[in-house]
């Protein structure tokens, strides 16, 4: 009954999956995945003797995530995300530790006590992946919380460590002494720390995404050694689409996935982020904007971390509502790294009931710029910097932009004139079609629409 319901589980994770690829069909998706975790949790405990400790972690760790569920803003969700990431590396780590000094509980021994060569691969590989990823993801955390800045580590001291973990585990395999799974341990808690320091504010969507990989993978790791079907297919889903999703982001921004995590250092350009200070720009007045969308024929609204910080999606909505009866076309306009997180922005519009049919990617809209009136942009800064087109010395070089600058006017409302995520000054507040609305997004955009 277990296996079958584990096995029915899965199939929903993977259809889960498949109706999380589309927009229209993502509710049901959900709905899969949720149908599928009940019957993994009831399967669970049908298989467990130990009903009084699963019930006391469910209601300690469940009063935990409804704590933080209610108090968590959309705005925090992306290093909410990596902070879960690394409570799945860290469990991980914790079960290897005691699969290695305790194999007998995990029946992964023979009579005489020794560890089997398969598990031992797997306690010391997994045990360095889920060490990775609990210190990778609370860098990336404190990273995206601001409470952390990237620093530069040469590229061959984290090769040598990466060299020396997987020596560790090998030894730690045809040894067996446990000595060894501890060095590699140690050693994977230092390399996801400078895995992930040197890695750019611009990069860190790409960042979220392979920690998510590797908590996928350390989680089917655990599956291995507690000898749970369930958990190696799940961690093998996640491990792989967090990779793929990986991938298609360092496409949509024109950079290899080496580029991005083996990064060096700090962005190059980050020393110029504030040479434009001094430098005349074209400020307007919700009155301005106003004026100049009401007589526009088509309008496309780019979405930023702007616009998630002040939680402006909802005003966005509604001022498109009203522009559309004005007889106005409007479209959203989204980056594939834009935000903290994947999927950052597609999901604030979705929350406001942004239709999805308004909503375009890069590729789908960016020859649109050209015969559109107006470009609102919403605190999206290094997405739609010419900066990644026209100076090789910037750090978001290469990276494919939304064309913002090919519209007659660009509308760009930002608390004010410091630059992106990424440190680099974006060229386009000074050009000359250009009027920038300093201050909160919501409340500018509040203002916009009384005048409407």
């Amino acid at each position: 009954m277990v296996n079958l319901l584990y096995l029915i589980a899965a199939i929903c994770f993977i259809l889960a999956l498949k109706g999380l690829s589309s927009a229209s069909s993502s509710r049901g998706g959900n709905l899969f995945g949720i149908f599928g975790m009940v019957l993994a949790c009831c399967a669970a405990f049908v298989s467990t003797s130990n009903i009084g400790l699963v019930l006391l972690a469910i209601a300690v760790g469940g009063s935990i995530g409804l704590f933080i569920a209610k108090k968590v803003s959309m705005t925090q969700l992306p290093e909410m995300v990596a902070g879960f990431h690394s409570l799945v590396g860290l469990a991980a780590l914790l079960i290897d530790f005691a699969a290695c000094f305790s194999p007998r509980l995990f029946d992964i021994c023979d009579n005489s006590g020794h560890i089997f060569v398969s598990s031992l691969f797997e306690i010391g590989l997994g045990g360095a992946i889920g060490a990775v990823t609990f210190t990778g993801s609370v860098i990336a955390f404190m990273k995206l919380r601001g409470i952390y800045k990237s620093r530069a580590i040469p590229l061959a001291f984290n090769f040598v460590l990466l060299a020396l973990i997987l020596l560790s585990v090998l030894v730690f395999v045809l040894t067996e002494n446990s000595s060894y799974f501890i060095i590699a341990s140690v050693l994977s808690l230092i390399f996801g720390i400078t895995f992930i320091v040197p890695i750019g504010g611009a990069d860190m969507p790409v960042v979220v995404s392979m920690l998510n990989s590797y908590s996928g993978w350390a989680a089917s790791g655990i599956g291995f050694t507690l000898h749970n079907d369930l958990l190696i297919i799940t961690g093998a889903l996640v491990g792989a689409s967090g990779a793929i999703l990986s991938y298609i982001m360092c496409k949509g921004m024109n950079r290899s996935l080496f580029e991005v995590l083996f990064s060096t250092g700090v962005n190059i350009a980050i020393a110029g982020k504030n040479k434009g200070q001094n430098r005349s720009y074209k400020r307007g007045a919700p009155e301005d904007a106003a004026f100049l969308l009401k007589n526009a024929s088509s309008v496309i609204i780019v979405p930023g971390y702007g616009m998630a910080t002040s939680q402006a999606q909802h005003s966005l909505k509604e001022m498109a509502d009203i522009l559309k009866k004005e007889g106005v076309s409007v479209k959203y306009a989204i980056h594939p790294v834009a935000g903290r997180m994947p999927g950052h922005m597609n999901v604030l519009l979705a929350e406001a009931n942004v239709p999805y049919e308004d909503v375009f990617e890069l590729d789908e809209i960016n020859n649109d710029f050209a015969s559109c009136d107006v470009a609102l942009v919403v605190g999206a800064n290094d997405v739609t910097n010419p900066a990644a087109k026209n100076d090789p010395t910037s750090s978001i070089y290469g990276m494919p932009i939304l064309e913002v600058s090919k519209a007659k006017t660009v509308l760009f409302l930002k608390r004010s004139m410091s630059a992106g995520y990424a440190g680099v000054d974006n060229e386009l507040f000074y050009a000359p079609n250009t009027m920038l609305l300093l201050g909160d997004a919501k409340k500018t955009t509040e203002a916009i629409i009384k005048v409407l």
